[in-house]
């Protein structure tokens, strides 16, 4: 073996692979080449322990414009000629690094995915994970990935509109930085990532290139952090001001139809954005290295073919439109010059001048090993699936002190503090900002509006992958449909640890399951993603946190509610039960069993079929102006979710269902499928009828008003004290 173990350890390539690129090269590679490989066979690139399972995910849903995984992000048509571009990646290992510029280029890397289709960036959204904030390390990660989000959206001019964030041990050192954006677009107007027809020129746009970021996404994204390697250069500095004028001239560009295609340059930078376009073009392409414009001296072709660094896009063009394309560039102050062109080879030429320095099929490089890990249930999955919750006592103090116990917990309380540094009013289409269950946004010159969410719950996934995955769909749903909007699509991002083991690769692979069979049932395809892995840290990985974004269409977006009470004297209403359940086991995985009993157990669960019918029915109701309020009941459980709506919308509330049983699983139990309404005494006797119509079952709780947080013989507090418990925030 010509390479010996520490270069292949550089890049990520094992011994058996290195064989297998001779093998099937039929010849040794030079260090170029090898480097070119060790990008494009990365895990983050090749998805090596993840694409067969990804395959579940196929849809033929008719409102597809482009099939799942074949572009920068998935496509849906949502009529009258516009369409969505939408997706959610992972910045998790470069964040962990380097906090700010991890998660600002997280944020910059996702816009890049959108407007390289064509799709003006109209959303962000985020979801991420941290360790105890008492935890010092923790809390500079937090602070410096919220930095690095806000100031890098807030610079661009996208508005940030939502996200969710949460907390547990096991992501001390591996925070979860997923980053989500939205864009849109008139359907003819779709751009895509190939290299067009043979004798097309490259136009490399953007930044010039440097040595940040090599070995970004074989060296640091493809395996598990180890306390001796100094990993900080392979994290990218992003320009957010750069990006804003990257984004209109692309833009103008698209639109002026005088290019054939256009990709971003993230991961691996100009190797995987030349070759993957390559691919999809079924061409090949040539690369002179010494027309890439570079910032930093002395760079060698390994490092400019390498390099990530950002705000950098690449384009095809005929030779005809290369002038009209340059003058948009140069109008915008864009640099821009032509590196390379399209060949009929079907093999990447890199040259300098007349010498050839690389020369490797595209087949090759875009075609990885898959691997298959043989799974095994995870030894602790029995018992703690088992575990008997009624052994589990009764707090010996008040209901009142256990919800402003639960209000003040990093998991449940108020998160104004991350939201309101960010812009999220930029563009001036927000409808519901942040702060409810779900985030919606108009859409101009149209009554339509999208609504958007985050959600994922690593608890209830470590307990049970499969059950874990349904409900990541689930709540992200629910969160939409408690907006007014249909769940139409949903992107999603699979964060794990290391798959070479057969206990992670079950959570894995019984995830994907989960979820896809739930996207099934919505009828709302994951059409686009990111899976991350090898998320651990001296061998402890995180909780399988599968995190799905769900974006949802309404018809008529002044048709909406949020989560906050507004009235005196209306109706409090649950749909999806007729009674406060005190059944034990939806106590599984909640926020009260690990704050209270320091405990993670039990067996999560859900019925989709009761969940869609609950959805449909809220949404019908909201479009047809019959209720005030919608509200998600999940983590924190009941109480809280009354709690919050009371917060929300500075209003009491006086309780009136029965009680019996265990008033800790009533009013803390985290069962699935029901959602917190308002209405009008006016309006109570038809979404009662309704409520029959859907065989939806339904709960009167009480009614609004007041000073105080009342239910007999359970809560009596006031206002003023479980606002400020949960003010208190993050």
């Amino acid at each position: 073996m010509a390479f010996d173990k520490d270069v292949l350890d550089e890049l990520a390539i094992s011994p058996a692979e290195y064989e297998l690129i001779v093998k099937r090269l039929g010849r040794e590679p030079n260090h170029l080449e090898l480097g070119l490989f060790g990008s494009l066979w990365s895990e983050h690139c090749g998805y090596k322990h993840s694409k067969p399972l990804l395959k579940l995910f196929a849809s033929d849903n008719p409102r597809l414009l482009v099939n799942p995984g074949e572009e920068n992000a998935g496509v849906v048509d949502i009529g009258d000629g516009y369409a969505i571009v939408f997706k959610i990646e992972s910045h998790n290992h470069p964040s962990a690094i380097e906090p700010y510029q991890g998660a600002a280029t997280g944020v910059g890397g996702i816009v890049r995915d959108i407007f390289a289709m064509g799709a003006r960036p109209i959303a962000l959204l985020n979801s991420l994970r941290f360790g105890p904030l008492s935890h010092e390390r923790n809390k500079y990660l937090f602070d410096g990935v919220i930095s690095g989000i806000s100031e890098y959206g807030n610079c661009i001019g996208v508005p940030n509109i939502g996200g969710e964030v949460g907390f547990a041990e096991c992501y001390s050192g591996n925070p979860l930085v997923n980053a989500m954006c939205i864009g849109i677009l008139r359907v003819d107007e779709l751009v895509k990532a190939t290299s067009g027809s043979s004798g097309n020129l490259l136009i490399l746009a953007g930044s010039g290139t440097g040595k940040d970021g090599i070995h970004g996404a074989s060296g640091l994204a493809s395996r598990s952090f180890e306390d001796e390697r100094e990993l900080r250069p392979t994290v990218q500095v992003g320009n957010p001001f750069l990006e804003k004028i990257l984004i209109e001239s692309c833009l103008e560009v698209a639109k002026s139809g005088n290019i054939d295609g256009m990709q971003d340059l993230g991961a691996a930078g100009l190797t995987s954005a030349s070759v993957e376009c390559a691919a999809s073009g079924l061409t090949g392409i040539e690369i002179d290295i010494d027309l890439v414009p570079r910032r930093d001296d002395g760079m060698s072709p390994y490092e400019v073919m390498l390099s990530e660094t950002q705000e950098r896009m690449l384009i095809s063009v005929k030779p005809e439109n290369a002038e009209s394309v340059k003058e948009i560039f140069d109008r915008w102050d864009i640099d821009n010059s032509i590196i390379g062109k399209v060949t009929t080879s079907n093999r990447v030429h890199i040259v300098r001048g007349t010498q050839l320095l690389a020369d490797l099929p595209i087949g090759l490089l875009t075609d990885p090993p898959q691997y298959v890990t043989d799974s095994i249930t995870p030894p602790y999955l029995e018992q703690l699936q088992n575990y008997d919750l009624n052994n589990i006592n009764v707090p010996d103090i008040s209901p009142n002190m256990v919800l402003m116990k639960l209000l003040t917990t990093s998991n449940l309380t108020s998160r104004q503090s991350v939201y309101q540094r960010y812009d999220h009013q930029v563009q001036t289409n927000t409808v519901i900002p942040p702060g409810s269950d779900g985030s919606l946004i108009r859409i101009k010159g149209t009554e339509k509006g999208i609504a958007a969410s985050t959600d994922g719950n690593g608890r209830l996934t470590y307990l049970d992958p499969y059950v874990g995955g349904q409900i990541a769909v689930a709540e992200a749903c629910r969160n939409v449909s408690c907006t007014g909007a249909e769940p139409i699509a949903l992107t999603n991002c699979l964060n794990f640890g290391n798959p070479e083991k057969p206990e992670v690769y079950f959570q894995l692979e019984n995830c994907v399951k989960g979820m896809a069979d739930a996207s099934t049932k919505f009828s709302s395809p994951v059409i686009s993603g990111n899976v991350r892995l090898y998320n651990e840290t001296q061998d402890t990985p995180i909780y399988p946190t599968p995190v799905v974004g769900a974006v949802g269409l309404t018809e008529n977006v002044r048709n909406h509610v949020d989560m906050s009470f507004k009235n005196d004297d209306n109706v409090v209403l649950l749909l999806g039960s007729s009674e406060v359940v005190c059944d034990v086991s939806y106590l599984a995985g909640s926020e009260y069993l690990e704050v209270f009993h320091d405990l993670i157990a039990g067996q999560p669960s859900i019925d989709l079929k009761k969940e869609i019918a609950v959805q449909k029915l809220c949404r019908n109701l909201i479009q047809h102006d019959l209720v005030k309020s919608a509200h998600d009941c999940a983590e924190g459980g009941l109480a809280v979710a009354i709690a919050e709506s009371c917060i929300k919308g500075k209003m009491g509330f006086k309780g009136e269902f029965e009680t019996k049983g265990r008033w800790d699983v009533q009013l803390f139990g985290e069962q699935q499928s029901r959602i917190v309404i308002s209405v009008t005494e006016d309006n109570v006797a038809e979404v009662m009828q309704l409520c029959l119509d859907y065989q939806v079952e339904v709960l009167k709780l009480g009614s609004i008003g007041g000073e105080r947080l009342y239910v007999p013989g359970l809560l009596d507090i006031s206002l003023a004290e479980i606002s400020g418990a949960w003010m208190v925030g993050i």
